[in-house]
């Protein structure tokens, strides 16, 4: 973290502390990943850990499978127990799934997550979807995403989001009631594009500002930002107003 951030976010907080704690209600905290610091981040587990922290939501990444299955992955690759690297993309869902994955946060086996199965868990628990498609989807694809989330749960409380603008505007296109934000941060010229077509935006947490927070709320649209797993970084965000905020850790009960 620069200093010139830190400066930026301690001035922030400072001059908002009246307010900082009054509007914290308006904030909605969404489980990065699903919560992913204690847990095995985009698992089943993950995604269930994050209800009963609190999280009014959850992030996911999807993907593909060689075979058509939807998956929740951060990586273009998952590693399984027995150190087995395989590329998502590359190899049918039965290939990917005949072991366990590896990880060191639990002892309990689990398994690559059907984006699916990440629908219904948010079903069950009423939580907020946040879906960010990794890499580019075609127009088949987003169809099928979507008229999935809409089939199994409910599309109002989805939020697709995507660093590929081209996925945003095929989606919006297709579903135009669905709501859309650009994943946004420092290696990003301009947010100015979301405009024309209505969008919010998901921004690192880095990038926030007064400035940016204003743009969009005075069109009525939302902002999102990631990825806060400090408390002194929430106070910051809620202090710009600022309607989600995805963390790894911070669950309901700092929202």
């Amino acid at each position: 973290m620069s200093f010139s951030f830190f400066f930026k976010m301690l001035t922030v907080i400072i001059m908002s502390l009246t307010t900082v704690f009054s509007s914290s209600s308006q904030v909605k905290m969404i489980g990065h990943r699903g919560h992913s610091m204690p847990y095995p981040e985009n698992t089943a587990m993950a995604f269930e850990q994050a209800a009963k922290h609190g999280f009014a939501g959850a992030e996911t990444d999807v993907r593909v499978t060689s075979d058509g299955v939807y998956v929740t992955n951060h990586n273009s690759s998952v590693v399984l127990k027995d150190g087995t690297e395989l590329e998502i993309a590359e190899n049918t869902y039965k290939e990917l799934t005949a072991q366990p994955l590896k990880t060191s946060k639990t002892a309990k086996d689990v398994y690559l997550c059907t984006f699916k199965e990440y629908l219904e868990i948010m079903r069950d628990n009423d939580m907020i979807c946040f879906i960010e498609l990794k890499g580019e989807f075609d127009d088949g694809q987003i169809n099928e995403i979507f008229t999935m989330a809409g089939e199994v749960y409910n599309l109002e409380k989805c939020i697709l989001q995507s660093f590929e603008f081209d996925n945003l505007v095929k989606a919006h296109e297709q579903f135009p009631d669905l709501r859309i934000m650009l994943t946004y941060d420092e290696t990003d010229k301009s947010y100015v594009k979301c405009f024309e077509y209505g969008f919010s935006i998901d921004a690192s947490y880095t990038v926030v500002d007064e400035e940016m927070v204003e743009a969009f709320h005075s069109r009525g649209l939302e902002v999102a930002a990631y990825t806060a797993n400090e408390f002194f970084v929430l106070s910051y965000l809620k202090a710009l107003g600022v309607d989600y905020v995805e963390s790894d850790l911070l669950g309901g009960a700092f929202a």
